[in-house]
């Protein structure tokens, strides 16, 4: 992938590592990560958080596309979008070996073998 095509991919999921970019958002990714589905109660019970407050969190993380809900009876569950997670891992490893080309030049030119 060329630098402008990673560049951009990257600006779309901006919302995506924006979300993740919060402690608190990202442990409940982690608790999610075991493919639970869990309620806003049970999520809270994991926090020192009120369940507002892990609602707000988690409507964070929904509109980033990162968790996914569905009602059952009174409670709202959520579920981790794993595609999503591993989209925005791919998009890191691209990242990463746009760098590792990079420095590698880098390093060839330093010790004149370019």
């Amino acid at each position: 992938m060329s630098q402008p095509d990673w560049h951009a991919a990257l600006l779309n999921r901006a919302p995506a590592f924006a979300a993740l970019g919060d402690p608190t958002r990202l442990a409940i990714v982690a608790t999610l990560s075991g493919g639970d589905v869990r309620s806003i109660t049970a999520l809270a019970d994991d926090t020192r958080l009120t369940r507002q407050g892990v609602t707000k969190h988690l409507r964070v993380l929904e509109r980033a596309g990162l968790v996914k809900s569905r009602r059952e009876g009174r409670e709202t569950l959520f579920e981790l979008e794993h595609e999503a997670i591993d989209d925005l891992g791919d998009q890191l490893a691209a990242v990463s070996r746009q760098w590792d080309g990079t420095l590698a030049r880098l390093k060839a030119f330093a010790e004149g073998t370019t």
